[in-house]
This record gives structure tokens, C-alpha cells and sequence, in this order.
């Protein structure tokens, strides 16, 4: 990993595509689009039964629906290990063009390329995955990024800090929300100081302003995203993942509340207030594991659609639904079960990565 302010164009650039030099001061040259920016196309990768194993079989089955889904309305390509590649092709269907990459796990979001948009078009950030701070062994996802911007031909931008494309939500006009446990954090940035990684956020995803929360360390894989938590619908308003009524008091109730006190009284990059809109969370929905992440937050905003989770708690599901409709008004909201990346600590959000039109 370079020091601060290097990026590294990871070679020449094919096709005639321009390279970022290294060393090159970039700042302010790139901005990280709103997710309901049009799409040129969504990426997702295939599981493997290293990651899963006896679960492997329900996982892709939550993976093949969601991309079959997003296809009805935009592109997808998914990225799967050559000897898989038949297989997720027969499970996705005609519809999701598959490329045969070496991949460890689905979680794109994490380990895939941050697409920004620029004066040149379009680059994608690479943010030096290394498994949630090294909680597991992820050596082909590590280089999940690189592919695809080679593949693609499209710029390299390497990022000065370690962090994944969970960890940073931007509103699209220079704001950016983040939770320090996951990214001031020795397993990925040790030594570094809030401000260090804040400069550099700013640099690379074209932001005047970061409101941070404090998030929880060490409880998830993760280290508490701010994707599974607060996400924005447009600027100045922010969607924020509620506990259910009653819930125990825990840590991440106290993160919660920690977060809606510091968006409650945050201003963004132009100046003004949040619009804070709460998403409870599902109170019903039976037996599942310690790390089942039950949030409706964690949806993806696709071209014409936004597909939310549904965890089975019917009032709960409907409601959400409802919530999302008047956020996206113009979207099509599409429920799917995803119980099995719920089981995994992730979800539909967590699955995707959005490739945003230039311009």
C-alpha cells in the first residue's frame, strides 16, 4: 500500500485508456456518484464451498435470484471461478453475462472496485481488500478489483488506505457517511489517525465532508459498515436502520443511538441539515443465527428499481416496502428472500457494485 496521496494506475493502461501516474495529485478530480445515478451495469461474484461449505448450496441460490432480478433492469456481470462458471451460468440464466475471475466470496461491494466519475470518464478505486482487517483469507478477492479494471479497461486508482466500498456511503454532492470501527482501525489502517483517513476519503471519492459515526468494533465481520446502518436516499436525507421497539439494550442499540445523535445535529457539504427517515428493522422473523444481519437498509438502488430483503415478518416487510416506495418514488420495489446471506452477516447491498454511467 502506498503512502498517502499515491495512486498507482497498476501499469499501462490497455486500450488507450488513460492511467492514474503514481504519485499523481488526483484530489478533487473524481466524485463518487449517488447509487441512484444511472447504471451502466452491476457486478456481483459467485460463492465458493471454501467460504460456505455445507451452506454453499442455499447462498447461491440467493445470489443467482438477486441477480436475475437486478437483470430485469439492468446488465450484470458476475464474476465466478472458471470451473463454476457453467454452473452460475445455468443458475442465473441468459440474462447475467458471467466472466470466469478468480473469487473467494459474493461480497462485491467489499472487494470489488469503488467506481468514481471524472472529467475522463469513469475509475474505479481500489481499497486494498484485506478481508474485513484479515478475519479471513480472501488472496483472490484481494485482487478482485485490479481484475475487473483490467478487464473493463478502465483506470486503476489505488487507495492510500485500506477500507471496503461498505464502509463509505455518499450522498453524491461531496458528503460522505462513515463508521470509525471499520475503518480507524489498526487491522486495516494501523497507526493512522481519524484525519489521515479522512483526507484520503476525500480525496478519492471527491468529498468536502465526512460525518462520522462511531460504529462498533469487533462484533461483526465487518466491523459495523455503514451500509448495514445509514444509507442516502437522495441529498440531505438519510435512511436509518431502527431497532425494533423493545429491543435489548446491546451494543449495536447503543450505535444506533450514538449515530442518531450525531446525524441529528450534522450538517452536509452544501451547508444543511439531514432529513432523517427511520427503516425499522424486522422484530418477527424466528430462530436464526447470532450474526444474521435483519436490516432492510442494506437494499440496492438499480436503474428503474430498488430490491430490499424480505425476512418473512409480514408487517414489518410491508412497511418497509412502503417507506421505500416514498423514497424512490418512480422505482419499483422488489422484496426477495435472502435469509442465507442474512445467515452470512451480509446482503443484497452487500452483493452488489454498481458500474454508473459517465457523464
Amino acid at each position: 500500500m502506498g503512502a498517502c496521496g499515491t495512486q498507482d494506475s497498476g501499469g499501462p493502461a490497455p486500450h488507450g485508456e488513460r492511467a492514474v501516474p503514481a504519485g499523481a495529485n488526483t484530489a478533487g478530480t473524481w466524485r463518487l456518484p449517488e447509487e441512484s445515478h444511472p447504471h451502466e451495469s452491476t457486478y456481483m461474484a459467485w460463492p465458493t464451498r471454501r467460504i460456505w461449505g455445507p451452506d454453499i448450496a442455499g447462498v447461491r441460490e440467493d445470489i443467482a435470484r438477486i441477480a436475475r432480478t437486478i437483470a430485469d433492469f439492468e446488465p450484470v456481470v458476475l464474476l465466478a471461478n472458471e470451473p463454476e462458471a457453467q454452473a452460475a451460468r445455468q443458475a442465473c440464466g441468459s440474462g447475467v453475462e458471467v466472466v470466469p475471475v478468480p473469487v473467494d466470496d459474493l461480497w462485491m461491494r467489499d472487494s470489488g472496485p469503488v467506481f468514481v466519475l471524472g472529467p475522463d470518464g469513469i475509475a474505479g478505486v481500489d481499497l486494498n481488500f484485506n478481508g474485513w482487517g484479515n478475519k479471513q483469507d480472501h488472496g483472490r478477492d484481494s485482487r478482485v478489483a485490479r481484475a475487473v479494471l483490467d478487464e473493463a479497461h478502465i483506470t486503476r486508482i489505488k487507495a492510500p488506505v485500506t477500507a471496503e466500498g461498505g464502509a463509505v456511503e455518499g450522498d453524491g454532492q461531496g458528503t460522505l457517511l462513515a463508521a470509525e470501527s471499520s475503518l480507524v482501525n489498526d487491522n486495516r489502517n494501523p497507526g493512522r489517525s481519524r484525519k489521515d483517513i479522512e483526507r484520503a476519503l476525500k480525496d478519492l471519492f471527491g468529498a468536502t465532508t465526512v460525518i462520522w459515526v462511531k460504529g462498533v468494533k469487533g462484533k461483526d465481520i465487518t466491523d459495523y459498515h455503514i451500509d448495514a446502518l445509514a444509507r442516502y436516499s437522495e441529498p440531505g436525507v438519510v435512511v436509518l436502520s431502527t431497532p425494533p421497539k423493545n429491543s435489548r439494550p446491546n451494543e449495536f442499540t447503543g450505535a444506533y443511538e450514538q449515530a442518531r445523535t450525531v446525524l441529528d445535529r450534522a450538517v452536509d457539504a452544501r451547508g444543511k441539515r439531514l432529513e432523517v427517515v427511520e427503516l425499522p428493522e424486522p422484530a418477527d422473523i424466528g430462530r436464526r443465527g447470532k450474526g444474521f444481519l435483519a436490516c432492510y437498509v442494506n437494499y440496492y438502488v438499480a436503474n428503474g428499481a430498488v430490491i430490499m430483503p424480505r425476512f418473512g415478518d409480514r408487517k414489518a416487510d410491508s412497511k418497509a416496502a412502503a417507506v421505500l416506495r416514498d423514497l424512490y418514488p418512480g422505482r419499483k420495489v422488489v422484496p426477495l428472500p435472502v435469509d442465507n446471506l442474512g445467515e452470512g452477516g451480509g446482503g443484497i447491498h452487500c452483493s452488489t457494485q454498481q458500474l454508473p454511467e459517465a457523464g
